[in-house]
């Protein structure tokens, strides 16, 4: 791309507060919040950043950066972990904030769909779709924070994705302004349309790489009649493989969410939030596995409560599970939860960590963790691993901490050596170095590491195809 001088970049700002008004044109000290990732590792520098209200202002503002030659970084609700959001250092982009394309379209109970703009935060799409007596079922500890945008840039998976599946499966329609600034409405909420490419799910997952989602027609489901929640102490990591394999027999589809948590990311949370609670005594809170497993029921109470204590019980009397704690209540089901998801927090108070999303075959799970580990600690004497996730469908949170000998300086500096152990161990095992979280800033050069030529190739002449000019938030994903 040819470089915008100074007169260009003046004008190009003019002609951008002319299309969105000057108050949604922010440059110096009111844009510098959006100049930084949530996690304080990526920083930029950016012309402006423009807060479009619809998706016609969108469309006015990427055709006016496609014509400067500008690039463009779209962002949500700024919570990726992987700088997917975030600009280089050049000051030359111009970051695209969706926070005030906000609004519910409309809601089609009948057709269990529901219209969003990519601005609207997780919970509140949660909220509206509870007050119509449906679920959306996608649910992250970031949820009152994190947008639909932002969720369908990553393909954002979650707690319950062993029933309901990632964004894609969530998705059935969506509204695109694309790299030349024009507008696809492909807001159909149909189940089956087989009329050509399925453009839907290119754009899902491609981190704002190929065009701007600016709305999206999503499913809804019937609400649960009864839900139950337990956290399990385990002995060890093969008990909480065994025990999911008993979860998935004893209760099919019923089941919801099969969450590991390693013991000491529980005892981290408790001790950095004295306000939060682990529910056991004695041994049992010292064990080094514990999982949150949850069923939903579509039949009643009575009978959600049966079939939990009978397989939970049965896995205690076989030795599978050591010890149990079964929800009585909402607030101890929001309890347990809350526990589960003030890991990254507690995380983040620890000070700055390697973080790794992969995903590994369940049945390589145990495998993978205990080769892992040793193979660090033998590379990094010290270093604490922090290892959480869905094992349900084999995604694991597997980040790397600074020991009480290092410091976070020490830690971050050999990042790309700890990055390659322990990716290189997941494609050992056939798994993925990333599962939710995409590919951003983080893993772009790692990529072609671990990636078929073949599909390295197809993607870069996507690419090529749908941004020719390759403004849609570059260095990102691909280099």
């Amino acid at each position: 791309m040819a470089r915008v001088d100074y007169n260009v970049n003046m004008t190009h700002l003019d002609a951008l507060r002319a299309a969105l008004g000057s108050s949604q044109v922010l440059t110096g000290v009111a844009a510098q919040p959006y100049m930084t990732d949530w996690r304080d590792r990526y920083h930029g520098q950016a012309l402006a950043v423009v807060r479009p209200g619809s998706t016609n202002e969108v469309a006015a503002v990427v055709r006016l950066c496609a014509e400067a030659g500008t690039p463009v970084i779209p962002q949500g609700g700024n919570t990726g972990l992987c700088g997917g959001a975030t600009p280089d250092d050049s000051g030359r982009a111009v970051i695209l904030s969706l926070q005030r394309l906000n609004r519910i379209r409309g809601t089609d109970t009948d057709n269990d769909t529901m219209e969003v703009e990519a601005g609207c935060i997780l919970q509140t799409v949660q909220e509206a779709a509870r007050k119509v007596g449906r679920l959306f079922p996608l649910s992250l500890a970031a949820e009152g924070s994190c947008t639909i945008g932002g969720n369908l840039a990553t393909n954002a998976g979650g707690t319950q994705v062993l029933r309901y599946g990632n964004m894609r499966e969530l998705t059935l329609g969506l509204e695109i302004v694309t790299a030349q600034g024009e507008i696809w409405h492909g807001l159909r909420g149909l189940r089956k349309d087989n009329t050509g490419y399925d453009l839907r799910d290119l754009y899902i997952g491609s981190e704002g790489t190929l065009g701007v989602i600016t709305a999206a027609t999503l499913k809804l489901y019937a609400l649960p009649v009864a839900r139950c929640t337990t956290l399990l102490a385990l002995d060890s990591l093969e008990s909480a493989v065994a025990m999911l394999e008993r979860a998935r027999r004893g209760f099919g589809a019923s089941l919801t969410g099969f969450e590991l948590m390693a013991g000491d990311c529980l005892q981290d949370v408790v001790r950095r939030f004295p306000q939060q609670h682990l529910p056991f005594d004695g041994p049992s809170a010292e064990l080094p596995w514990f999982a949150l497993l949850e069923l939903s029921d579509s039949e009643s109470e009575v009978h959600a409560r049966e079939r939990f204590e009978t397989v939970v019980g049965d896995a205690i009397e076989a030795g599978v599970v050591a010890d149990a704690v079964i929800a009585e209540s909402l607030a101890q089901t929001h309890a347990l939860w809350h526990l589960r998801e003030s890991i990254p927090l507690a995380e983040k108070e620890a000070g700055k960590s390697i973080k790794h999303d992969i995903s590994v075959p369940v049945s390589r799970m145990a495998q993978f963790v205990q080769e892992t580990n040793a193979a660090l600690q033998d590379a990094f004497p010290g270093i604490r691993q922090v290892i959480f996730g869905h094992l349900g469908d084999g995604n694991l949170h597997y980040n790397v901490a600074r020991g009480v000998d290092w410091t976070e300086d020490q830690l971050l500096a050999r990042e790309h050596d700890v990055h390659a152990l322990v990716h290189d161990r997941v494609s050992s095992v056939g798994g993925s170095i990333s599962a939710e979280h995409g590919i951003g800033q983080l893993k772009r050069d790692t990529l072609p590491h671990y990636k078929d030529p073949v599909e390295m190739t197809l993607m870069h002449r996507i690419k090529a195809a749908l941004d020719p000019q390759g403004i849609m938030n570059p260095g990102k994903v691909l280099g």
